[in-house]
């Protein structure tokens, strides 16, 4: 048998360009993968460079700001490197999330975010400078904040079959206060009107004490508020707690029933606060704070004061975190459509 010599040439000159195009495509595979790592856990090990910035878009000295300025301390520890709160109130969270989206993506810069920011306002408002789902990375969903259904302490009912009753055999004269449009304390009553086939009047004000303010003065029927600010009033007996809406009892009202055992299964609704941080941030990143923001949550003295606060501290992953925003979302998207909210 005669071999073709020039064949056979022009075949091992093939397979040699075969073999040489493999071991570029490894290489380049390899600096991609080796790039890769670095960028998870070289950035990881050098986190954080310097001080770190906590963007809060709520004034200071209310919920957000006092929950954040509790983890900043305990994660400035953690993190050996100070974390310092930015107030950067405005347009309903809008200007400091904003202010987020300037900065490098590397970490140094966190953002408070809340139900209003980011469960809430994506469907409230048709132009936002901030896309909540694409601009940011959820980090860790740090406390829940319990809503009640508080009226004043001489109110013609004492649970939610008397409220109810009372709505339907008196159409149209009883009013619920919020803080205003398009809040928790707005959208969690209309939910909860839409269950259980009733109508009530809607009295906004600009912020939750003149709206508290007038329940306790009899202005107003009633109010969905959050026990962080409720609480105080209910101790003295100032207003009469009716019913919670979250899915289990409050440990520090055991008798008193949520909606959902009330007739309404499956009804649940809370305020709640977490931290993300700007889109493109290594994951490494991301997971070193949420890990420490885990742990953080679950300190003893967090917990007590949390406790103190009448917050529920979690601690989630980013993962977790992620799956209760779109849950929120089409929660509250699905209620202000139904309900034709408008915002202020």
């Amino acid at each position: 048998m005669e071999i073709d010599a020039d064949h056979f040439l022009q075949s091992s000159i093939v397979c040699k360009s075969i073999n040489f195009v493999c071991v570029i495509k490894m290489k380049i595979l390899n600096i991609c993968f080796i790039s890769f790592m670095v960028w998870v856990t070289g950035s990881y090990a050098a986190y954080p460079s310097g001080p770190i910035k906590m963007i809060v878009p709520f004034p200071p000295g209310g919920p957000t700001d006092v929950v954040a300025r509790l983890i900043s301390n305990k994660l400035s520890d953690a993190l050996g490197q100070t974390v310092f709160i930015e107030n950067k109130a405005g347009a309903h969270g809008s200007i400091g999330l904003q202010s987020v989206l300037s900065s490098p993506p590397d970490g140094q810069t966190l953002a408070m975010v809340s139900i209003g920011t980011t469960g809430i306002n994506p469907s409230l408002y048709s132009k936002l400078p901030y896309n909540a789902n694409t601009d940011f990375i959820p980090v860790s969903l740090l406390v829940t904040v319990p809503i009640v259904i508080v009226t004043q302490a001489d109110a013609p009912f004492n649970d939610l079959a008397g409220l109810i009753a009372f709505a339907k055999a008196n159409p149209g004269k009883l009013t619920f206060a919020s803080a205003g449009n398009g809040g928790s304390s707005h959208l969690v009553p209309e939910m909860f009107m839409m269950r259980a086939g009733i109508d009530m009047i809607h009295v906004p004000y600009k912020g939750s004490a003149p709206a508290i303010s007038d329940v306790l003065a009899g202005q107003v029927n009633l109010m969905f508020d959050t026990l962080l600010t409720s609480t105080q009033h209910i101790n003295t007996g100032k207003l009469k707690l009716i019913a919670v809406t979250t899915s289990k009892r409050l440990p520090a009202y055991p008798k008193i029933p949520t909606v959902g055992e009330s007739g309404f299964p499956g009804f649940e609704a809370s305020s709640w606060y977490g931290l993300e941080v700007k889109s493109g941030t290594p994951i490494g990143v991301v997971k070193r704070l949420s890990a420490e923001l885990e742990k953080i949550m679950q300190m003893p003295d967090v917990k007590e004061k949390m406790e103190q606060l009448n917050t529920i501290p979690v601690g989630s992953t980013s993962e977790v975190f992620a799956k209760f925003i779109q849950l929120e979302q089409g929660k509250w998207a699905k209620v202000i459509k139904q309900a034709h909210v408008e915002p202020d």
